[in-house]
């Protein structure tokens, strides 16, 4: 069975509050699973907790660590930073110029260099063609 750590009463330094921890990490509070005691408390997210809602760190720093098992037997603990929602700042829009960006570098990955087209889907990188191109050559091989 795996080691839990075990549990520190601790008042937590962005609000004041006590709240059950699992100790300290690389300086950081660490917290476990939540549903369970020292579990994360509210007002805490990860980036991608934060980018659902249309946050971002905007370059902040953790302050906390979020420490989890996977349900797989023998896989290691994973450790993910927590930020502050409060700290957090809104999600850039996206522009204009990073459309035709996003739209120039796809066009690039959806041009088969055998038939000289764009083919409307992004090439596999495992044959690097369209799957016309790679159909006709695989079967021309085989006869």
């Amino acid at each position: 069975m795996a080691r839990q750590r075990p549990l520190y009463e601790t008042v937590l330094p962005w609000n004041g509050q006590t709240a059950f921890c699992r100790g300290r990490m690389d300086g950081l509070l660490v917290f476990g699973f939540r549903g369970r005691p020292g579990a994360v408390p509210p007002g805490l997210a990860t980036r991608n907790q934060l980018r659902a809602v249309g946050l971002r760190p905007d370059g902040a720093d953790p302050v906390a660590l979020l420490v989890f098992r996977h349900r797989k037997p023998f896989r290691r603990e994973e450790v993910c930073p927590l930020w502050l929602i409060t700290e957090a700042k809104p999600v850039r829009p996206f522009t204009a110029r990073k459309q035709f960006a996003l739209e120039k570098a796809n066009a690039a990955l959806r041009f088969c260099p055998q038939c000289q087209r764009d083919v409307g889907y992004r090439l596999p990188t495992s044959y690097g063609k369209c799957w016309t191109c790679f159909t006709t050559n695989e079967i021309g091989a085989a006869a």
